[in-house]
C-alpha cells in the first residue's frame, strides 16, 4: 500500500513521541536517584528540620 505523505508524518510524530517520552521518563529516574547516607525523611536545611545537632554536613 502506497501512504500518503500525511500519514507517514503522522508516524513519524507518533514515533517521535513515544522516543521523546521514553528519554524523559529516564531523565526523570536519574534525577530521583536516591541519596546515599542522606537524611531520613524530608531534606532538613530545606524544611527547618536540623536533625543532626543543628549542623549541615552534606555540602
Amino acid at each position: 500500500m502506497n501512504k500518503t505523505l500525511d500519514e507517514k508524518h503522522k508516524e513519524n510524530a507518533k514515533k517521535a513521541l513515544a522516543e521523546a517520552k521514553a528519554r524523559k521518563k529516564k531523565e526523570i529516574a536519574i534525577l530521583r536517584a536516591k541519596e546515599k547516607n542522606g537524611p531520613k525523611g524530608l531534606e532538613p536545611t530545606r524544611y527547618g528540620d536540623w536533625e543532626r545537632k543543628g549542623i549541615t554536613y552534606d555540602f
